[in-house]
């Protein structure tokens, strides 16, 4: 008999039936970033049954310095980060089932790309995305697990309904396009993503072993920089709330009027993106974060920022046009990255 998994099984919170539980478990990861990363490959050695990985980008060579799953050859290769982790993992374990979709997870496929697991595990970078996984999760009652971090700060949430609250009771609406930091804007660190991927990871180990007691119920925030962690009981909130998820049922996110709408700019290789939560954008202050790390030019009506071979057209109403692909996925992780949603 394989030992493999013998050191996990002498710990008492998983044991043998433990073990047992997680082989027959599906877990699926939605995005491969940071935290991703991470988290496949601590997925993966703790024996679970099957893993999907769902992530739209390629690899690039600034992902390197905290994406533990990707090298320089598969730069060389132009893979998509799905696919490179997925050969990564296989060779760690040949008995779990890992698969992956390079799509951009959205109203018209998250019933496809998400159906028949037991837990989803968010490593996304933006908040469009989060909104639409808790939709679906409270809808079809799927536990998942939020996550983020930028700079040197992390946060962690489980929420599993109807037990907990779901993050539209933290949280009522997406924060305004360009109101805040990204990772390409602001920076990170590689040990705060997986500070929280490894939360995550045993949070959805005590989820799928059926060990609800142990888990967490708080919105956890740890800054490694300035070594101070934060729990904030969250699970009083539901009941306060007037969620308009939890309580009312109205899955907004699910509807694709709710997402950034994408169009071909025809005989320019640029692609049209139109937020759903269009707002007033400070060009001012968006110019003062990118001027950082790439060219800018803007005045009150227009930001040009240009970087690498792509060049993002923004408008004070949230309208961008991203010109040197016209790939809509691409399109959209560059605005994502730089402008933030």
């Amino acid at each position: 008999m394989s030992k493999r998994y013998a050191r996990q099984e002498l710990f008492y919170g998983i044991g043998k039936e433990g073990q047992k539980k997680l082989r027959e478990k599906s877990v699926v990861l939605v995005g491969c970033g940071a935290l991703g990363c991470t988290s496949a490959n601590l997925l993966v050695r703790s024996g679970i049954k099957r893993l999907k990985i769902i992530d739209r980008d390629y690899i690039e060579e600034s992902n390197l310095q905290r994406q533990s799953l990707f090298d320089e050859d598969d730069i060389k290769e132009n893979l998509p980060k799905a696919v490179a982790a997925q050969r990564k993992l296989q060779k760690i374990d040949p008995d779990v089932s890992i698969s992956y979709d390079v799509a951009d997870l959205n109203p018209s496929n998250i019933e496809t790309l998400l159906e028949n697991f037991h837990i989803v595990i968010d490593g996304t970078d933006n908040f469009e995305t989060r909104f639409l996984i808790n939709d679906f999760c409270v809808k079809k009652q799927i536990p998942w697990i939020y996550g983020a971090c930028i700079g040197s700060v992390g946060l962690t949430m489980n929420i599993i309904t109807p037990k907990t609250p779901c993050l539209r009771c933290i949280l009522e609406e997406v924060p305004p396009i360009g109101s805040s930091e990204t990772c390409d804007t602001a920076g990170i660190i590689a040990p705060i993503a997986c500070c929280i991927a490894s939360i995550q990871v045993a949070e959805a180990l005590k989820i799928l072993t059926d060990d609800f007691d142990s888990m967490s119920k708080c919105l956890l925030i740890i800054d490694l920089w300035r070594n101070e962690t934060k729990k904030l009981r969250v699970d009083t909130i539901k009941e306060k709330s007037d969620c308009i998820v939890c309580k009312h049922r109205r899955f907004e996110f699910l509807n694709s009027n709710k997402h950034s709408m994408t169009t071909s700019v025809c005989g320019r290789n640029s692609i049209q993106i139109l937020p759903h939560n269009g707002a007033k954008i400070n060009l001012t202050e968006l110019a003062s974060r990118l001027k950082k790390i790439g060219s800018v030019s803007y005045n009150s009506y227009l930001l040009r920022f240009k970087i690498d071979r792509y060049e993002l057209s923004v408008f004070p109403d949230g309208r961008s046009i991203i010109s040197g692909t016209n790939d809509a996925p691409t399109a959209k992780g560059l605005f994502t990255k730089y402008i933030g949603i």
